[in-house]
């Protein structure tokens, strides 16, 4: 008889992967309060702390959720590349995997249905893309660019719009709608940093995504010139702050906001450095530093937005 538990939180809380929680969850407090910055400024109520509350506790259920279902249609990919995951470990079954990964699917969808229609309709939406990233008949992770823009659309677009509409709601809000094209726009600029950035994580994962047939960037075009094509999508896209403020786009103070794109272009340099400098080190370790100066770049563009919005306006 087996002495292993039948029931092990550790394992269902590495299934999660806290640590991806912080960026979505942040930001839909961050990205809030760009929309209480945005002119007309809105006062910061109660009210609107506990819609993005529960904004920032939908996003970190959906990427629970997301996280799940990526290593359930992962777990042979993982058997090779990252072995000591819950799954390919024999901590978790798959179906206590599928039982997790609904559950909080639901309770993403249930909080954003206590936010307002406009959040509910994103987060329904978002369902639909993070399972075809992962999932059959979909599974865009096989082809290449489109696997970058099914992780680009929910987290990098639509995460912003998300947190502005926590605020604003289903329509107008201090003369705000979410039809603003203050937020798209932000949002695309988050959204093309995304899109290349996610690349970042495919390095390190090239010998079992070839054993399994999901051709990403590196094995489509191999290490060097991927990083070379995805080098663009870390620097150029914080030029939309400056031209933002130039074009009359955004209505956050422009000074703070150019400074902003400024040190995030300066940022996004100094990552294509370490992506260029020595490409072969990307295959040789699972958390390349470019991932981790990826993942803190949107973690600050969020804050330095938020602040700059509520703090500096």
């Amino acid at each position: 008889m087996s002495d292993r538990p039948s029931f092990d939180l550790g394992a269902y809380v590495r299934l999660a992967r806290p640590f991806t929680l912080l960026a979505p969850a942040a930001g839909m407090i961050c990205w809030g309060l760009v929309a209480v910055g945005a002119a007309p400024a809105t006062k910061l109520t109660g009210f609107l702390w506990g819609q993005m509350g529960l904004g920032a506790l939908m996003a970190a259920f959906m990427n629970c959720a997301s996280n799940a279902v990526n290593q359930i249609y992962d777990r042979e990919i993982d058997a090779i590349n990252k072995p000591k995951r819950p799954i390919p470990a024999g901590d978790i079954g798959v179906r206590g995997a599928w039982i997790f990964t609904v559950l909080f699917y639901l309770l993403g969808v249930g909080t954003a249905a206590l936010i307002n229609l406009s959040t509910l309709v994103i987060v329904v939406f978002t369902v639909f893309v993070t399972y075809a990233y992962s999932g059959p008949p979909f599974r865009t992770k096989r082809w290449g660019l489109l696997a970058n823009f099914t992780i680009a659309i929910p987290r990098g677009l639509l995460l912003p719009v998300a947190g502005w509409c926590a605020v604003v709601g289903s329509g107008e809000f201090g003369g705000k709608g979410v039809d603003s094209f203050e937020i798209w726009y932000l949002g695309a600029m988050s959204g093309l940093f995304i899109l290349g950035a996610a690349t970042t994580k495919d390095y390190a994962d090239m010998e079992g995504d070839r054993a399994q047939g999901c051709i990403t960037l590196p094995l489509r075009y191999g290490v060097r010139r991927s990083a070379i094509l995805i080098s663009p999508f870390l620097t150029l896209p914080f030029l939309a702050l400056p031209l933002g403020v130039a074009g009359g786009i955004l209505t956050g103070p422009g000074l703070a906001l150019s400074v902003l794109g400024g040190a995030l272009c300066l940022w996004g340099g100094w990552v294509v450095w370490l992506l260029l400098r020595d490409p072969g080190a990307l295959t040789r370790s699972s958390t390349h530093p470019s991932w981790a100066h990826m993942y803190l770049m949107m973690v600050a563009t969020q804050v330095g937005l938020a602040l700059t919005y509520v703090v500096a306006g």
